[in-house]
């Protein structure tokens, strides 16, 4: 195993070599030429390696967004932070375009059954949950780098549409 292309953050593409390996794409030429090269498997996975030799996945190289000032924001990163929340059931970070540049954004659908059970004795309106998951928002990106941060947040009703493997389906679901 070994990161390739490694960037300022110390971040790069996954890939790996050896009798695990699959060999190749059933009957689909292009794409194994596009995933083995000289023996090595890209996985399309970005992350990094620490000193004791763990390896971190911090998102999907087809996944990574760019900033107009060429930051990388790794939106799996962040939706797994903002999923840990008890008032978020699940996320989808994106970047809107506005004017000459870009905004950060997170389509979240709550917890509609804790956000009942927190609340049950005092309700609240539709717009007070909405800034109470804004607050939550606030307080789970405090400790990352600005420009991660979210700007802009909507809630959703319905579930994202996934995958077999639970993955939600951001070509689907993507707004820019």
């Amino acid at each position: 195993l070994k990161i390739v292309d490694v960037n300022e953050d110390g971040i790069g593409e996954i890939v790996t070599k050896g009798d695990h390996v699959m060999l190749g794409y059933y009957e689909n030429e292009e794409a194994t030429k596009e995933v083995l090269k000289d023996g090595w498997f890209y996985t399309g996975d970005l992350g990094y390696q620490d000193n004791e030799g763990f390896v971190y996945i911090t998102g999907r190289k087809k996944n990574v967004l760019i900033t107009k000032n060429g930051k990388n924001i790794y939106p799996e990163e962040i939706e797994s932070l903002l999923n840990d929340s008890e008032y978020i059931s699940e996320s989808l970070v994106y970047l809107r375009p506005e004017k000459d540049d870009l905004v950060l954004c997170a389509e979240i659908r709550l917890n509609k059954e804790y956000i009942e059970e927190k609340f049950k004795d005092s309700p609240k309106t539709d717009e007070e949950i909405k800034q109470i998951v804004w607050e939550e928002v606030k307080r789970i990106q405090q400790d990352l780098v600005i420009y991660k941060h979210i700007k802009e947040i909507t809630i959703r009703e319905k579930e994202f549409e996934k995958t077999t493997t639970m993955k939600i389906k951001r070509y689907l679901e993507k707004k820019a």
